[in-house]
């Protein structure tokens, strides 16, 4: 078996999570701006549905979903602005 070296960025966890779930019109909106931003950066999200993944809802306010983190800090809720996010990601 060959050894594959990763580079770092291919190792490590993405800076930004989106928490939402399905049928949330705010989190589909959320969704495209975290999604455009990140690829405009060469950064990686990982979105996690609230209604599926029983440690995320218990950490979050579900009363404010859509909401972002960014390094492990919560960054926006309900809407998420494109020039923000960019901002903590630079």
């Amino acid at each position: 078996m060959r050894s594959v070296t990763l580079p770092p960025e291919a190792t490590r966890e993405p800076r930004v999570v989106l928490f939402g779930r399905d049928g949330c019109h705010l989190c589909e909106t959320a969704r495209a701006v975290v999604a455009a931003v990140c690829a405009e950066l060469g950064e990686t999200f990982r979105e996690v549905d609230v209604d599926e993944d029983e440690d995320a809802a218990a950490h979050v306010d579900l009363d404010e979903i859509p909401v972002t983190y960014v390094d492990g800090r919560q960054h926006d809720f309900w809407r998420v602005d494109p020039d923000r996010l960019r901002a903590a990601l630079s």
